[in-house]
């Protein structure tokens, strides 16, 4: 990935630091503010992404040709965006937690030009990725052990979000995607049955599914409601019992209608025709409240596709995140801005086993008794370091971390999340921090 994918800004400070000779070390922190409405929970994600950015980064000759003809700068200023690569260190919360408002995702400490240029990119990743695996774990909560299959890549915001959408799904309990390339990239189950095109391109809705069985007689899975859905789920049974079609091998998806109903109707059908074994997808613009109000009512169904909803994470499609300088050349800074406020220095969460509250320190604290730390080191002087970042121990960490989030946390509406605790060194570091720069502005410090 480009180093120009970046806002304008970051490169014009960059200059500015350079030119100034201002590179010592800089801490800048990534965090929520606050959680999306009836959210009680967030699911780190896009920490992968971020560190194969970090590990790239650079300018080529392109981007600094782009940058001399675009924004006029001059040579003395091109070489030393040449010589920048990200050489630094990261903290960050392991893939496939669960975190809550105001806790770090991420804090990186490099050279400040260096950790100022790459804050549009980290932003990015770990935003969207963790906004929509928070929007699958509901899912996941509402499924209430059916097995749920990604649906999203024709509609997420641009295809490498298809990729992610597939991934953190997966990660958080979703057994398969119908996206080929992330099933193919990540080790996935591909999943698939046919689209309501394949019926209509053949003279009868019987010699559609004769067609599908006969080309793919293990993965005989029939879209039953092109036309009219109840006799659509009788010809999938009658052809099944003709072709002598093993019960485990056949299903059929519903994709409109009362979901509730239909599933009823088509659960008896296949139970008359001797198809015990047969599968019932759902899929149509489903979410966690409809998948919710389905499993409350006691719908016969096995599996259900979701798409739009959780690729876009529809109701919370962005979080509210910042990444703020914490400290530089040694020195704690903050933003004291009503609303805005932010905590001085480079930080820790501690987490004990119950359902207590978490605690934000500074992270040269302590830790408090049978508690653990949630951010990490993950890479040094530009290079990983550490263990436990691959995809399957993402999908322990959340497996761990779902057993351990309380009920009213996990609730799809109104949630209680678990509460946040400041230390009470890192309350004296921002009273000693906002009182440092009070005193500097009022003796009108240059």
């Amino acid at each position: 990935m480009t180093a120009l994918h970046t806002d304008l800004y970051e490169i014009r400070m960059a200059v500015s630091y350079l030119r100034r000779g201002m590179t010592e070390p800089a801490t800048f922190s990534l965090f929520a503010r606050d959680l999306p409405h009836d959210r009680g929970f967030l699911v780190c994600a896009g920490l992968a992404d971020c560190l194969d950015f970090l590990a790239r980064f650079h300018f080529d000759d392109d981007e600094l040709d782009y940058l001399r003809e675009e924004l006029g700068l001059g040579e003395r200023d091109l070489e030393a965006l040449a010589r920048l690569c990200f050489e630094g260190d990261v903290w960050a919360v392991p893939e496939g937690h669960v975190v809550f408002a105001n806790e770090p995702l991420i804090e990186v400490t490099a050279s400040l030009p260096q950790a100022q240029l790459v804050e549009t990119t980290l932003l990015n990743f770990l935003t969207f990725q963790t906004a929509v695996a928070t929007k699958a774990a509901r899912c996941r909560i509402a499924a209430d052990g059916a097995e749920l299959v990604d649906f999203s890549a024709r509609r997420t915001h641009g295809v490498h979000a298809a990729f992610a959408a597939a991934r953190v799904s997966a990660m958080v309990g979703f057994a398969g995607t119908s996206h080929v390339a992330a099933a193919s990239r990540f080790g996935l189950r591909p999943v698939g049955t046919m689209a309501h095109s394949y019926v209509e391109a053949f003279p009868s809705e019987r010699a559609a599914f004769r067609a599908f069985a006969e080309d793919f007689p293990d993965a005989t899975v029939f879209l039953v409601d092109t036309y009219d859905t109840v006799n659509g789920v009788r010809t999938a049974a009658d052809l099944a019992k003709t072709l002598h079609l093993p019960s485990a091998r056949v299903g059929v998806r519903l994709d409109s209608g009362d979901l509730d109903a239909l599933s009823r109707v088509t659960r008896k059908i296949l139970d008359d025709a001797g198809l015990p074994e047969a599968r019932i997808m759902a899929s149509g613009g489903l979410d966690e409240h409809a998948i919710l109000r389905l499993v409350r009512a006691g719908a016969p169904i096995d599996s259900y596709g979701v798409g739009t909803k959780m690729g876009v994470s529809a109701d919370a499609p962005s979080l509210d995140t910042a990444y703020k300088l914490v400290e530089y050349a040694g020195r704690p800074v903050m933003k004291t801005s009503p609303g805005k406020a932010t905590l001085p220095g480079a930080k820790q969460v501690y987490r004990n086993g119950s359902a207590g509250p978490d605690v934000l320190t500074r992270r040269a604290e302590q830790a408090p008794h049978d508690s653990l730390p949630l951010l990490v080191p993950v890479m040094r002087a530009g290079e990983r370091v550490g263990s436990g970042h691959e995809f399957a121990d993402a999908r322990a960490r959340f497996e761990h971390d779902l057993a351990w989030l309380p009920e009213a946390a996990k609730r799809l509406r109104v949630p209680e999340p678990v509460g946040v605790q400041r230390s009470a060194q890192l309350d004296e570091l921002a009273e000693r921090t906002a009182k440092a720069f009070r005193s500097r502005e009022a003796a009108g410090w240059r």
